[in-house]
């Protein structure tokens, strides 16, 4: 069992090192640097601004070490050294654009290079590390903790406000209220209704405090007749069935489109203004209460497409002949907002039901922002207005942001755009978007500030821990405990982010579209539709899960709490994974994990801003450092079915022999354990005994708050 970089040596590699003699000329393992303020100062730097560059070698181990940016070629000055290592520095001087380095290093005859990849022998400039002047992301949103809540299933803390069977006729039936809190969403749920609301977070934002919680992150909450909301009806108001319903009635639709005669009591609630400014006025009020707890609250917004009830299209004809709106493109040509949608036309007349939707679904109608300079300025003020007085929201969660528009010219201005217009309202804001696959693009500076972290986050922890995808629909063997993989796709993906959008990055176990991470612990492929939704609680393993959790809580990022996972919610993929927080049947252990190692998290600035290096891996067993000025933590995970004992390099992470490193918390499958057990380093390694599927964390620091 050796230190991952040893292990996964190629020849070549083996030879730069030790040279023709064997004798030991480069100590790679000392070689670090990155874009924390550590080693890079400032951090975040603003245009035509000095940067101080850092980097950390072996005592008296390197003879020469340089600073390379494009062309310029500085020979770096030894700053400091301490008892394990020497500093060197270099200076740049930036202007507007951005700028790539990396570092040349010279020992004895031998001549090497260091990037994010770390050491090698010819430098490959997709791990460059990477400033862009100017660009800056929120210090509170850095190591924040998130938590999630899908608004419908958190908590019913107003019936009144409820959604009555009937009410509604979408996607091919009618809506219907659940009165079971506890029972499983159906396959085809979306038109389901279990009564949770604003009032119920405000309600239990006792336990979210208690829980450890930074900031609230709410699935979309403006007016739409799904129980998801990612069909908006209406931008500028939360929906009345999650905030107050203070006046009924309405039979404007007529005959032909009322459910029945209890539904035409109800069927205009959402498109009464009434209604509307009371529900944001409860907005306002819990946005007041979440920041009276020092806590922040983003919003979801959805920009790619509405939904095909939106006041706009007014498809369903809700809004035809009531006053204060305007005629809706289906309804007519001479709408004023004909140009928001691109119709299929035939004879210069809209073919109505015709136009494009995402991926094709009529309900998810495509805004047309190329064919409407309106849209476009409104989406603006909409974007600025949630995030001013006396909304104040502190921020956007921006679905399918890569969708958006008709091209990728496009896409990209439309996100400058609506970046510019949210600073200049609101310059704390964050702009989190969801993305798959490669968003380097975006994170550039001038457009997102950070992304959901699917490739560099849930997507190699859950192979690595489970063998599944996210969606548990495919399971791969070689991937399961597979450490090569792991710190190679963390590698390779967090190359994609500028060091302020990593810090911020949404790191997830679970969400509104993937299985629930407790189920995948199970290794079975399977849906609700094909299994039953019982299946999904079946073989489960919390020792799985709690490893997931360490990992979450002490990983560079943001780590995000879907609601429920901490008290252990199962759930295959979309609709299973929205099922009800369980309110007096949680699974109390957990939750007690949870408020532990949240605990820990905020205690070390370490775990928020601090440096990562990769310490240790073999078959199942993963160990990397978390370190500043003030913390040096060691992480190790265990997720073979057996015990095992591993040596971990903590010189890396600069602890001296002598010194003693403190267990913070242990965790198994049945128990986890906060009591300190000391460890002595020794050669510059710690011993750990690891028994099956646990998690160990380890610290030589004081606590920073």
């Amino acid at each position: 069992m050796k230190p991952l970089e040893w292990d996964r040596q190629s020849l070549s590699q083996k030879l730069l090192i030790y040279g023709r003699t064997r004798r030991p000329i480069l100590e790679q393992g000392a070689v670090f640097s990155d874009g924390t303020s550590r080693y890079r100062i400032p951090s975040e730097p603003e245009p035509k601004e000095s940067v101080t560059i850092r980097l950390r070698t072996k005592k008296d181990n390197v003879d020469d070490a340089y600073l390379i940016c494009g062309e310029t070629r500085i020979k770096m000055l030894l700053e400091s050294s301490d008892h394990l290592f020497d500093y060197y520095q270099g200076i740049l001087l930036l202007q507007d654009e951005h700028v790539t380095y990396y570092f040349e290093l010279h020992a004895g005859l031998l001549t090497c290079f260091y990037n994010r990849q770390g050491i090698m022998k010819e430098p490959n400039d997709y791990f460059h590390f990477r400033i862009a002047p100017g660009f800056k992301t929120p210090d509170w949103a850095k190591g924040a903790v998130f938590y999630q809540i899908f608004v419908d299933r958190f908590y019913n803390g107003d019936p009144s406000n409820d959604v009555v069977d009937g009410e509604y006729y979408y996607v091919g039936g009618l809506s219907r209220k659940i009165t079971d809190w506890y029972a499983y969403p159906g396959a085809d749920s979306v038109r389901d209704f279990y009564g949770g609301d604003l009032q119920g977070i405000i309600d239990k934002l006792d336990y979210i405090q208690g829980l450890g919680v930074d900031v609230i992150y709410l699935n979309p909450v403006f007016v739409s007749p799904s129980n998801h909301k990612y069909d908006t009806q209406d931008y500028d108001y939360v929906d009345p069935h999650y905030g107050r319903i203070v006046k009924d009635g309405g039979e404007v639709l007529g005959e032909e489109n009322a459910v029945n005669e209890e539904a035409r009591k109800y069927i205009q609630r959402t498109a009464n203004k009434e209604n509307l400014e009371a529900s944001n006025a409860l907005f306002v009020t819990l946005i007041e209460k979440v920041h009276e707890r020092g806590m922040r609250l983003i919003l979801d917004g959805v920009f790619n497409h509405c939904g095909s009830f939106n006041k706009w299209l007014d498809r369903e004809k809700l809004y035809k002949n009531q006053e204060d709106y305007e005629a809706g493109a289906f309804e007519t040509i001479e709408s004023p907002y004909q140009t928001f949608f691109h119709f299929q036309k035939e004879d210069g007349w809209p073919d109505n039901g015709n136009y494009d939707g995402w991926w094709g679904y009529e309900t998810l109608p495509k805004l047309n922002y190329e064919g409407s300079t309106k849209l476009y300025e409104y989406i603006m003020t909409i974007a600025k207005k949630w995030v001013s007085p006396p909304f104040n929201a502190d921020g956007w969660r921006l679905d399918v942001a890569a969708d958006l528009g008709y091209t990728k010219e496009f896409n990209h201005q439309f996100w400058r755009d609506f970046r510019q217009a949210v600073k200049s309202a609101n310059k704390d804001a964050i702009i989190l978007a969801e993305h798959y696959e490669d968003a380097r693009d975006w994170l550039i500076g001038d457009q997102w500030d950070t992304i959901m972290n699917y490739d560099a986050f849930m997507e190699p922890v859950t192979w690595f821990l489970t063998g599944l995808e996210k969606h548990s629909d495919e399971y791969k063997e070689d991937l399961l405990n597979n450490h090569c993989a792991f710190f190679d796709g963390m590698t390779h993906h967090m190359q994609s982010f500028l060091i302020g959008s990593l810090l911020t990055s949404m790191n997830e176990l679970s969400n509104h579209d993937h299985s629930r991470f407790l189920t995948r612990t199970n290794h079975q492929v399977g849906r609700t539709g094909t299994h039953g939704p019982e299946k999904a609680a079946e073989g489960i393993n919390k020792g799985i899960m709690k490893e997931a959790v360490v990992i979450q809580m002490t990983w560079p990022g943001a780590p995000t709490i879907y609601y429920g996972d901490e008290v252990g919610v199962c759930g295959w993929t979309d609709p299973d994974n929205r099922r009800t927080y369980p309110w007096g049947k949680e699974d109390l252990e957990l939750l007690q994990f949870h408020k532990d190692i949240i605990g820990i998290h905020k205690s070390y600035s370490a775990l928020k801003t601090g440096s990562l290096k990769y310490l240790y891996g073999e078959h199942g067993i993963i160990g990397y450092g978390r370190f500043d000025d003030q913390a040096r933590i060691a992480v190790a995970v265990n997720n073979n079915d057996q015990s095992r004992t591993i040596d971990m390099p903590v010189w890396q992470i600069g602890v001296e022999d002598g010194a003693t490193m403190e267990q913070i918390l242990l965790t198994t499958e049945t128990d986890h354990s906060t009591k300190s057990v000391s460890y002595v380093v020794k050669h510059g390694s710690i011993q750990l005994a690891l028994t099956a599927f646990s998690a160990i964390i380890v610290s030589e620091s004081k606590k920073t708050s």
